[in-house]
């Protein structure tokens, strides 16, 4: 058990926390602030790389991910200096990939040299909609002409780009939604990021919609249309699906998300960072203090971590369930049954079968495309009895 995480690979996730505004639709832990010590920051975070790679000496490291908040807020030499220190505590892959979340302003776009020359070979660009009125509505403060000018200077700079997508947006019909597919697709470089609107607890748009006053949202049947359409036109563009809201061409698949896809390790750094990081012979969860100025003044003091819980083996069998089965390649069964002292269950697997929700194929299982449009309850029927 203590080798299973080489199954995944090995990742570093940094969280930076800060905004420009907050958009009401994001639940993600992001803050606006007026003024940001870059040089504390760093200084924070180095600190806890050194304490989490004192830990995992000797790990190969697969990925880095910048993600947030804004990341592209960030300087280009607090980058510098965390890659640096992450270069210097673990051996990188030789195909590492380290990413960095952006908006598509022109200021952060003009900081993407910077981010290269530190050692940054990814991008992820938070665009979200093609078209202005409904940038408005999501709280994104770019319009589509700033997006397409940050798009092009980031293909100029690296060698693979992605970008988001929000879809089942408010007034939007499914033929909206097919020409708004097919002209990202257009732009596209290797990689498309594509999302559903959920209205997420603790939103502006919850709150909206909990008044009244979120008006015009798909109905649910238009939604799975839209989620159906996405597949077909990203699989005739060589865009497949390889999970649920995620395409890329052949070989361009984001290395980091597959490393929690496929149940690896991952430590967490940054304010509201969670990992998963096998020591010893046992899997711990962990998770970082959540308010910006708290997670500073303990990671100044020598620990950002505020929880480190152990996971058991029924709950790891479960988590690579969920994750695992949102991937195209689902999961080993023999590897589930080794994390889980216990086979899947035989009654819920054959259901699933004669429902074509699920498939198997040399010893993986797989959701289908009939399953995936159900995937929660499909993972539900799965997950070990308690």
């Amino acid at each position: 058990m203590s080798e299973d995480w080489r199954n995944g690979g090995f990742g570093l996730y940094l969280h930076w926390p800060f905004c420009e505004a907050k958009c009401p639709y994001c639940d993600f832990n992001s803050h606006v602030a007026r003024s940001i010590d870059q040089d504390r920051w760093s200084r924070a975070y180095l600190s806890e790389i050194d304490r989490v790679a004192a830990q995992t000496q000797g790990r190969i490291l697969n990925s880095v991910f910048f993600g947030g908040g804004t990341p592209s807020l960030m300087s280009p030499d607090t980058v510098a200096a965390i890659l640096d220190r992450v270069r210097d505590r673990w051996v990188p892959a030789n195909d590492i990939e380290i990413t960095l979340e952006a908006n598509p302003s022109s200021v952060e776009a003009g900081r993407f040299r910077g981010y290269a020359d530190a050692g940054v070979n990814r991008v992820s660009m938070g665009v979200q909609a093609l078209n202005d009125r409904d940038l408005k509505r999501l709280g994104r403060i770019h319009s589509v002409d700033d997006a397409r000018r940050a798009f092009d200077v980031a293909r100029s700079v690296f060698d693979r780009v992605s970008f988001d997508l929000i879809y089942a947006r408010q007034d939007q019909s499914l033929a909206d939604w097919q020409a708004e597919l097919t002209e990202a697709l257009s732009m596209a470089v290797d990689h498309l990021s594509l999302y559903q609107l959920t209205i997420e607890a603790g939103t502006a748009f919850a709150d909206r919609y909990n008044a009244g006053k979120l008006r015009g949202l798909p109905e649910d049947d238009t939604a799975a249309d839209m989620y159906e359409a996405t597949q077909e036109i990203c699989a005739a563009h060589d865009m497949p699906a390889y999970e649920v809201s995620n395409h890329a061409r052949p070989g361009a698949e984001s290395r980091h998300n597959l490393i929690y896809w496929r149940y690896g390790d991952y430590a967490g750094i940054g304010p509201g960072a969670h990992g998963r990081m096998t020591l010893g012979a046992q899997k711990y969860a962990t998770e970082t203090f959540l308010m910006p100025d708290r997670w500073l003044a303990a990671a100044e003091a020598g620990n950002g971590e505020s929880v480190r819980s152990v996971v058991h083996p029924q709950d790891m069998a479960g988590e690579y369930l969920m994750m695992g089965l949102r991937i195209d390649e689902g999961i080993d069964v023999a590897r589930y049954t080794a994390l889980a002292e216990a086979p899947l269950k035989d009654d819920a697997l054959q259901e699933l079968r004669d429902l074509g929700m699920v498939t198997e194929l040399q010893g993986r299982l797989m959701a289908t495309p009939a399953g995936r449009l159900v995937l929660n309850a499909v993972i539900e029927r799965l997950l070990p009895d308690q």
